[in-house]
């Protein structure tokens, strides 16, 4: 740990966390004094701890809030899905933990198999700004996407008569049983890799934080915290990079 290190992930003397409280597997509660209590929060607290600072939790809706939020002075650590259109001002770590996202198809559908619903004709409910909805936007051809806001695209799905409904399988899930009939594609289309970032030009810190995220990893910290939180089978430790 290094002066600089330390004063460039934690630059008030405190380690603004941000964290998205959209994805239940990350973010599985709050403690009592109403905190954000998961994997996410965990890792979090960890590297505070680490660093030698306290931690203030500055949590939002969605990641991409939280992406937003990035070009002002409010966070100087966050944890969400690392893609490139968030790359811009953030400087991401490898992953340390994946979740897979795969298709809902509604009752009476003939789609078998996730290649099935890139086909011209089809549309594809996604919420808007989600990690997975990234992937789609800049690898979907032939389909049509059709964005709403958060659970707003499962209602559009089901009242619009859609053809498929993008999301994470663990909440897909879920939404198998507000639509009798409906079923989960096997397979996934993309595993949204969550990483810790910080603000560019900060190498020291990045460095740091690269270092923190593998060695989680290694050690059986994020593992641990999996278990810990009951998200096993539905969140995995991501592989060393």
């Amino acid at each position: 740990m290094s002066d600089r290190a330390r004063a460039e992930l934690a630059p008030t003397g405190v380690l603004r966390a941000a964290i998205n409280l959209s994805n239940f597997l990350l973010v599985t509660g709050k403690t009592d004094d109403g905190k954000p209590q998961g994997v996410s929060p965990s890792m979090a607290a960890e590297l505070a701890r680490r660093l030698g600072v306290e931690i203030e939790y500055i949590t939002y809706r969605t990641p991409g809030e939280l992406a937003d939020a990035a070009v002002d002075d409010v966070w100087d650590v966050g944890l969400i899905g690392a893609e490139p259109a968030r790359a811009v001002h953030i400087d991401f770590t490898a992953a340390y933990s994946e979740i897979e996202a795969t298709y809902l198809v509604p009752p009476g559908s003939k789609i078998e198999s996730i290649e099935q619903v890139d086909q011209p004709g089809n549309r594809i409910a996604v919420p808007a700004r989600a990690a997975y909805e990234l992937w789609l936007t800049d690898n979907i051809r032939h389909a049509e996407l059709v964005r709403a806001q958060g659970a707003a695209a499962f209602e559009t799905f089901v009242n619009d008569g859609l053809e498929a409904y993008a999301g994470l399988r663990a909440g897909l899930g879920r939404d198998l049983e507000r639509l009798p009939g409906s079923r989960m594609l096997d397979g996934k289309f993309t595993a949204v890799q969550q990483a810790m970032g910080t603000k560019k030009n900060r190498p020291a810190g990045f460095e740091y934080l690269t270092a923190f995220v593998e060695e989680a990893k290694a050690s059986g910290f994020v593992a641990a915290r999996i278990d810990e939180f009951g998200v096993d089978g539905r969140l995995s430790v991501a592989p060393p990079a």
